[in-house]
């Protein structure tokens, strides 16, 4: 719905305070439950060094050709300004493996895109993460040790043969090589039916790692499957905390994972923005919970939700249910339209943030001075079984 008056965007759902809570999202504290903890070697410019800025270019320039640098579209915007290519992390491994004249990639980002680029890329091309602890909390909540053991409970439950992994790309090295070797194939928020789709061709049910919200929302949403028909496997109770009845009566077994962005997003959520601002449309990411979804007008992959904001009329409303660095980058590049962030409280990819202006120019100047830093290499196994499952993305009709 269209207001009559071209509204001024509002600063104050946007122009979020950090709380003590917030040090963590904003990515200045470590979390060793949730994430990697681990420290870069060498020592970083201050973050208040004014020629930060000129350091970066002046670096980025230095290694010309040989530097191909990724953003993805939840970083900081003092990163995004040196990005060769921004996008989603399937896109961005995909830009980096049709560079190959480039012998450095900076993947600004988090692990997972940084092994993915990596499996995609040529052996002669190096993927660099500037920050190391730049985890994911969903692709931590899957470890390969825990997929194995599952494995064996639907062995048990006489399922397994039945089963065919589905991974989402927002997961370790180690889980798409596990769906590699399963026969199974790896999706991405926008192709996630298909590739279930495709599951359900070749068995009679899928086990759906790591987000539990988008193999949910998915299957029922998309594709009119029930409720009933998903069960939750826990990794941390005995059997996944399922019975063998449960199992053998589940179409989706998904994994008890979930982004610890998209998961923040509540059902109040969308009735106080609604209560709000009259006519606004709400348009959330299939990684939150499925009746934050069930309430939204629209549900869509980050993509996806950047086509609509291109696309929308001047003067709409739109309450955005993704993380806040892409909200505010969409609300300063559509002045326009009235573009709120769906929750009231701060909610950054604290992981995605750890890449920010000092790392990037420390991990520039370092390759610059012929220094290699932060390298992510999948070993050649993994690397083998993962791009199976990928190439079965890729070859999804």
């Amino acid at each position: 719905m269209t207001t009559t008056q071209t509204p001024t965007v509002p600063t104050e759902p946007l122009d979020v305070r950090p709380t003590p809570l917030a040090l963590l999202l904003l990515g200045r504290e470590a979390d060793p439950r949730s994430e990697r903890g681990v420290e870069c070697p060498g020592d970083l410019p201050a973050p208040s060094d004014p020629d930060l800025v000129a350091r970066a270019r002046a670096a980025k320039a230095r290694l010309g050709g040989k530097v191909f640098i990724l953003g993805h579209h939840y970083q900081r915007d003092e990163v995004i300004e040196f990005a060769d290519v921004t996008g989603d992390s399937f896109k961005l491994a995909r830009d980096a493996a049709a560079r190959p004249d480039a012998e450095y990639i900076v993947f600004c980002g988090v692990h997972f895109m940084a092994e993915s680029a990596d499996i995609l890329t040529s052996d002669a091309q190096q993927v660099i993460l500037p920050d190391l602890a730049a985890g994911c909390s969903m692709a931590d909540m899957a470890t390969a040790e825990q997929v194995a053991e599952c494995w064996d409970v639907l062995a048990d439950a006489g399922v397994a043969d039945a089963t065919v992994p589905v991974s989402y790309m927002n997961s370790s090295a180690d889980i798409k090589a596990f769906t590699g070797r399963h026969g199974g194939t790896i999706c991405t928020s926008s192709n996630a039916r298909r590739a279930l789709e495709w599951a359900f061709e070749q068995g009679e049910k899928v086990l759906f790692l790591p987000d539990q919200h988008l193999g949910r929302n998915t299957a029922v949403r998309d594709m009119g499957l029930s409720l009933d028909d998903c069960v939750v496997y826990n990794p941390h109770k005995p059997g996944g905390g399922l019975t063998a009845e449960q199992l053998r009566a589940a179409k989706m077994i998904l994994w008890r994972g979930h982004c610890s962005v998209h998961g923040r997003f509540s059902l109040e959520s969308v009735e106080d923005v609604r209560a709000r601002i009259l006519g606004v449309n709400v348009l959330v990411h299939p990684e939150c919970k499925h009746e934050v979804v069930t309430a939204a007008d629209y549900v869509g992959s980050t993509e996806h939700i950047i086509k609509m904001l291109d696309e929308a009329p001047a003067g709409s409303a739109w309450a955005l249910g993704t993380e806040l660095n892409l909200v505010r980058r969409l609300a300063a590049a559509h002045p326009d339209k009235q573009i709120v962030f769906l929750d009231k409280t701060v909610c950054f990819c604290s992981t995605m943030n750890r890449i920010d202006l000092p790392h990037l120019v420390w991990t520039l100047e370092s390759l610059a001075d012929g220094k290699l830093v932060n390298r992510i290499q999948v070993d050649a196994e993994t690397e083998h079984f993962a791009k199976l499952a990928l190439e079965q993305m890729l070859a999804l009709p």
